[in-house]
């Protein structure tokens, strides 16, 4: 048999498996996923879904990132607060699934994105088929509540040095989404801009700029085009007040 092209499902079940969540499905649940998903492209700033929208179904990001954000302050006066990016292999958009209300916040491809998709009337057939299905899905979205939690926690108990370290160790790990990162096994390379990260950390680009010139002196981590580099990552899980069986991974 051929290999399975791009647009197959089938063709990225190893990059799904990659996943903690997927991985740890029933045979039967990621059989019903995979024969009800398509796959679909996104081109760079074209958006999934916009806060308000009506649910739309359950994704797994493929390839490229996904920019969930939102927005603050009045209407005339009003600015984005970037919450994550979510990449390969994140789950997301369960949360509308079981309460079937409107999508909270924007979903907007930060470059070229391939996704794949579970519609939402096909999600609610294979839940009504085996209502069982539904701890799964309850499954994904503690992993998400959890880590709002700290979040909020660290948003309003820690300092603006610290709650960056925490986040690059967070996005080091992939937010716990990825196997490999509960094996000890993290990133070094980071995609983020220091737009995006005083962004989700609600500082002026100026103070995140202070705070990675410093952890570049202190050999913790190299700025690039484009990114980060963490060198030596038990001292940035130090500075983050933690160590390396600490860090939150949501599950």
């Amino acid at each position: 048999m051929p290999p399975a092209a791009p647009d197959d499902p089938r063709h990225w079940l190893a990059l799904l498996d990659a996943g903690a969540w997927f991985a740890r499905l029933s045979p039967a649940l990621r059989d019903a996923l995979m024969g009800a998903a398509r796959v679909r492209t996104l081109a760079a700033g074209q958006a999934l879904f916009r806060r308000g929208d009506a649910p739309c179904g359950l994704y797994a990001v493929l390839e490229g990132a996904v920019r969930v954000s939102g927005t603050s302050g009045r209407s005339d006066d009003s600015r984005e607060v970037l919450l994550t990016l979510l990449e390969p292999p994140h789950w997301f958009g369960e949360v509308s699934l079981f309460d079937g209300q409107p999508r909270t916040h924007d979903a907007v491809a930060e470059g070229a994105t391939r996704l794949l998709h579970v519609p939402q009337p096909a999600l609610a057939r294979l839940l009504a088929d085996a209502p069982a299905r539904w701890r799964e899905l309850g499954l994904l979205m503690s992993h998400k509540l959890r880590l709002a939690f700290v979040a909020l926690e660290e948003a309003a108990s820690l300092p603006v040095a610290q709650r960056l370290a925490r986040r690059l160790v967070m996005m080091a790990e992939g937010y716990g989404v990825r196997r490999d990162a509960h094996q000890g096994m993290h990133r070094r390379s980071l995609a983020v801009s220091q737009e995006q990260l005083s962004m989700m950390l609600a500082v002026s680009r100026q103070t995140i700029n202070q705070n990675l010139k410093e952890l570049e002196v202190m050999g913790v981590l190299r700025l690039n085009r484009g990114g980060l580099e963490i060198t030596d990552l038990p001292a940035l899980q130090r500075l983050a007040g933690y160590g390396p069986a600490q860090a939150p991974t949501g599950v």
